[in-house]
């Protein structure tokens, strides 16, 4: 039988539910599908629990580094992983269970358990139930790929969903992948006391940060034991007696590693090759993204896509800004784009990464006047107190318009203090707003005027 709505919602991501609110609350009848669990990937198996367990990594980490602060433990530290996994199980429950609860108690709100797929640009089916209406967003996310390594089809492997089952300690934790995820975790587990052997394809780690937070960052991971393989490739994987082994060129020369547990992290890729968008007629690139405009409609009229399937970020707070864009324009009358947002984002290793708007590479191949201004963590009071100094915190500026084009602050609190820089930016005020302004000692953040004041060209 067909049920008539004014609006289908495919996918409770960080965008899906808060849509939901906002359409219900406008008086529109609307369906909202979700197949798995409710909250999609960062509720699941990303931001939330994936920084419960860097919480449970860090306090393992500062333990073993009583000492050094006068604290005596008086014994070797010890993991109880099951503990852990418990604690993190129990944070991402209130928040899976918090936005199933939210969508059920919608008014105008239908939930629908299952797969929705279309069936032309105005339906639906989700398992019997034919669904239609003239509005439908997507925001299905998406899921980890899987790499062509000759030999991985033979051995247990996990990924970014998987490990959050993981309730022991691997004696020796192999990861293929450079980028966020593959890091996090690496010093995640190193932390818990795993031996951890990073293999990345790449020249260096994070291939889209400039070289100096690359080299730095790969400098903290190695001071905490983590063996670092870059510029690796040809790939073989194989069981050696119950373990995995990765056989690779390194740097052009043979080389093998083995371990008790693989973790493969090298991307993701986005859900969409079974919705049938081909019956509706969405138009998708070769990765399975969803093709969007400034505003995130498709090519087909009256179905957007949201979050992780469209390319435009990938991150849980660019979901949700897609979701207050597509609210903004459809219910507001407020037109609001995805080219008026500041790339921004965070890297969660410790000490973190804080990043906003371009990097120095791109600002040196825009070929633009810059200024650029560095300061090391080692001359940031708050880090010396904290005996945290490893880092440095960078910004560039507009040579002619004096606006601030990017920064990055890899330090204590990092994550944190770039919002102060990115609401400049948003501001379009010139740097000397910041740099004027009387900030609270002793912070991080007090330390940016003085960074602003040693700006020099970028040559």
């Amino acid at each position: 039988m067909l049920q008539k709505f004014d609006a289908i919602i495919i996918g409770t991501g960080q965008a899906g539910p808060s849509l939901a609110g906002r359409l219900t609350s406008a008086g529109m009848k609307t369906a909202v599908i979700e197949r798995k669990q409710f909250g999609g990937t960062c509720v699941n198996t990303g931001c939330t629990p994936t920084k419960a367990l860097v919480a449970s990594a860090r306090a393992a980490y500062m333990a073993r580094r009583g000492a050094d602060f006068g604290v005596n433990l008086g014994g070797k530290i010890s993991m109880d992983m099951k503990k852990v996994k418990q604690r993190k199980d129990e944070i991402v429950r209130k928040s899976n269970e918090g936005v199933g609860s939210w969508l059920r108690s919608m008014n105008n709100a239908t939930v629908f358990r299952g797969h929705g797929r279309f069936e032309s640009p105005r339906t639906v089916r989700v398992d019997g139930e034919l669904l239609e209406a003239d509005r439908i967003f997507i925001n299905v996310g998406g899921r980890a790929s899987v790499p062509p390594v000759a030999g991985l089809d033979t051995v247990p492997y996990l990924n970014n969903s998987s490990v959050m089952e993981v309730d022991f300690l691997p004696e020796h934790l192999l990861i293929l992948g450079g980028g966020y995820i593959a890091l996090e975790f690496g010093q995640m587990y190193r932390r818990f006391g795993s031996e951890v052997t990073l293999v990345q394809r790449g020249e260096r780690l994070l291939t889209q940060e400039d070289d100096d937070i690359a080299k730095s960052v790969h400098e903290i991971l190695e001071n905490e034991g983590i063996q670092v393989c870059t510029d690796t490739g040809d790939y073989r994987v194989e069981n050696r007696n119950g373990k995995v082994a990765i056989q690779m060129k390194c740097h052009g020369e043979s080389r093998e590693v083995v371990g008790s547990h693989l973790l493969v992290a090298t991307g993701r890729r986005p859900n969409t090759g079974d919705l049938g968008l081909d019956k509706a007629g969405v138009k998708v690139d070769n990765r399975g993204i969803i093709e969007v405009d400034d505003q995130l409609r498709t090519n087909v009229e009256g179905i957007w896509a949201l979050g992780d399937c469209n390319g435009k970020g990938a991150f849980t707070h660019t979901s949700y800004n897609d979701y207050e864009i597509v609210a903004a324009n459809l219910l507001d009358n407020d037109p609001r784009r995805v080219s008026d947002r500041i790339t921004t984002y965070a890297l969660y290793i410790d000490p973190p990464l804080g990043r906003a708007g371009q990097t120095e590479r791109q600002v040196r191949e825009s070929g633009r006047k810059a200024l650029i201004a560095t300061r090391p963590m080692t001359r940031v009071a708050r880090a010396v107190e904290k005996d945290e100094t490893q880092g440095f915190m960078k910004a560039l500026v507009d040579a002619d318009s004096k606006r601030i084009l990017g920064a990055a602050i890899l330090g204590v609190g990092g994550d944190e203090v770039i919002h102060s820089i990115l609401d400049v930016m948003y501001a379009k005020a010139p740097y000397t707003l910041i740099q004027r302004a009387m900030h609270i000692h002793p912070t991080v953040t007090e330390l940016i005027p003085t960074m602003l004041a040693d700006l020099k060209p970028l040559e």
